[in-house]
């Protein structure tokens, strides 16, 4: 980054987090450049000593700034040098360094910075931030018809890959509690709007192979791209009927006759105009713990005492299906530890588990596969996509469509596991307009 904007980088040797070590090494590059930066040791532990280095070496203006991700960076001087304190987070590193350095080497070197640019789009999923800081957050975007949808990426401190994929950052002014669903907002652009105008927008229910179906498309066309928010089957359903997506995952059981989806189109779309398309059948059941320790056999188990459970959105598929299986075997989810925290995607879900926060989930096989989870299978369930007329035509879709039917999008899935595949990419139903 610092190359980037025209600065000479001098890299330093790694020092362990022991403060003479420290000191030495800042001390070494006061004396060799014009400015330091000291990544990692910002925060207020134990073993962060970076603080109190550039106290002893010069002046500490601020420990800690109201931006989000950030926080913990340090703004200081020694004699006419400035340090600045990054944190280790790579997020909020990256952060840190466009919003505090970049300006200072541009007034460094007296360049004219370019003027970011700003689109108005409509967000696909609801964004709550702290009243204290001032927060960036990273989007996805594409245009659907007249609309710019941007979804909000991972938020955590660590989660690289969402510079990556992002194609803008929704800036939170300070004092402000976020966002809604369907808001306005304005987003400070990263990739040019003629990319944006060739994004599939997807809006809807989770499962890994919508990433294995955003790189073939790329890889079958360069010039397009996917975008890819997870808010549940009934969160998809809505972003098409309000024209804010391409496509959207759904897989919603009618507990009155176990079919999926049909009674849910026919409700939300009483005038028609979306076509249901053919994906895949998935395997869903609990993922358990490696070994699955707690000896869970049955959805009736995590009712028992010591059974950690973490749940699915309200509005998924996947928490419609708890919900209902709970409900066949007469179990009071109240009386179900952690069936009250959710996460948004099948991967989160087994990520928890894994980490051993929580012992038991409801997901799909490929999501515990990926993680090395024990899986109990329970049905085996309708996945489709959901695509309405407006953006059937368009190239996008036709190109989506090409990959859902080809040979490798099935060996893809097969390796992955947990998949039947009839004929994915085909019209289940056409529900025509009036």
């Amino acid at each position: 980054m610092l190359n980037d904007w025209g600065a000479e980088t001098k890299i330093f040797p790694i020092v362990p987090d022991k403060l003479e070590a420290i000191k030495l090494a800042a001390q070494a590059a006061l004396d060799s450049c014009d400015a330091v930066v000291v990544n990692a040791g910002s925060s207020a532990g134990r073993e962060d000593f970076s603080a109190e280095v550039i106290g002893e070496l010069g002046t500490v203006l601020y420990h800690g700034i109201a931006i989000k991700p950030g926080k913990p960076a340090i703004l200081g001087y020694s004699g006419r040098k400035p340090i600045l304190g990054v944190p280790g987070y790579p997020v909020s590193g990256i952060i840190v360094m466009e919003e505090l350095m970049k300006p200072l080497i541009q007034k460094w070197y007296r360049t004219v910075p370019l003027k970011a640019e700003y689109c108005t789009a409509i967000l696909s999923k609801a964004v709550v931030s702290g009243l204290k800081y001032q927060e960036f957050v990273r989007v996805r975007m594409g245009q659907v018809g007249e609309k710019l949808i941007a979804s909000p990426l991972g938020r955590g401190s660590g989660i690289i890959s969402s510079f990556m994929k992002a194609d803008g950052i929704l800036e939170i002014p300070q004092g402000r509690e976020g966002y809604g669903a369907g808001d306005e907002v304005r987003v400070r652009l990263l990739r040019p709007t003629e990319e944006l105008q060739r994004t599939l927008v997807a809006i809807g229910s989770h499962d890994p192979l919508l990433d294995e179906v955003s790189d073939m498309l790329h890889i079958a066309d360069p010039g397009l791209f996917m975008s890819s928010s997870h808010v549940g089957s009934m969160g998809g359903i809505m972003a098409v009927r309000r024209g804010e997506a391409h496509i959207a995952g759904c897989h919603l059981l009618d507990e009155s006759d176990g079919s999926y989806n049909t009674a849910f189109i026919k409700k939300y779309f009483p005038k028609g105009g979306v076509r249901l398309v053919e994906c895949v059948g998935r395997s869903q059941g609990l993922m358990l713990a490696k070994g699955n320790p707690k000896n869970i056999k049955s959805v009736s188990d995590l009712a028992q005492n010591g059974i950690r459970y973490v749940n699915r959105q309200k509005g998924s598929g996947t928490r419609i299906l708890i919900d209902y299986l709970c409900k066949q075997e007469n179990i009071d989810t109240g009386t179900i530890y952690g069936y009250d925290r959710e996460e948004f995607t099948h991967t989160s879900v087994a990520a928890q588990i894994a980490s051993g926060t929580a012992d038991a989930g409801m997901g799909i096989y490929s999501a515990a596969s990926l993680y090395e989870l024990d899986f109990l299978p329970i049905c085996m369930e309708q996945y489709d996509l959901l695509i309405p007329d407006y953006a059937w035509d368009s190239p996008m879709v036709q190109k989506l469509l090409e990959v859902l039917k080809s040979d490798e999008f099935r060996a893809r899935l097969d390796a992955m596991g947990g998949y039947e595949l009839d004929k994915p990419g085909t019209v289940r139903k056409h529900f025509e307009a009036e």
